[in-house]
């Protein structure tokens, strides 16, 4: 019995160990950076949280030709080799069309419909944001 435990305890420790390598991959997005998400990001959360919080879209409103330029700039950079593919290049590029299509609509004045298509930005920024952190459904702010 003694050595049955002895072995489990011993079979529990000999697991794979972590090398630095291991260590060091694990913090690569950490480390590296993509300006134009965290730019967009920014504007966003200004945007994008008074709404979500009260309901005020007077923030939305004023940073909506930022969101619009800001969303050109982020679809023409270049991007990181780690979401350097087509996938993440169609969504800059809905991106870029929903923001200035939202900066139209802001001239309009219908809340109801702003706030449904900055809700919508809203999701579309977090699609790209998940396959930069790898879609393990962190919502960073």
């Amino acid at each position: 019995m003694f050595l049955m435990l002895v072995a489990g305890v011993f079979a529990a420790c000999s697991g794979k160990k972590e090398t630095s390598d291991d260590h060091e991959h694990a913090h690569d997005t950490a480390k590296e950076e993509w300006k134009e998400m965290d730019d967009f990001h920014m504007l966003m959360a200004e945007a994008f949280h008074p709404y979500k919080d009260s309901s005020n879209l007077e923030p939305a409103k004023a940073k909506a030709p930022e969101l619009a330029s800001a969303a050109e700039k982020w679809a023409s950079a270049s991007l990181p080799e780690k979401v350097n593919n087509d996938e993440v290049k169609n969504k800059l590029q809905e991106l870029k069309t929903g923001t200035a299509a939202f900066a139209e609509t802001v001239k309009a004045g219908d809340d109801k419909v702003i706030g449904e298509e900055l809700t919508k930005l809203h999701d579309q920024f977090h699609a790209i944001q998940e396959a930069w952190y790898g879609g393990h459904g962190e919502h960073h702010h």
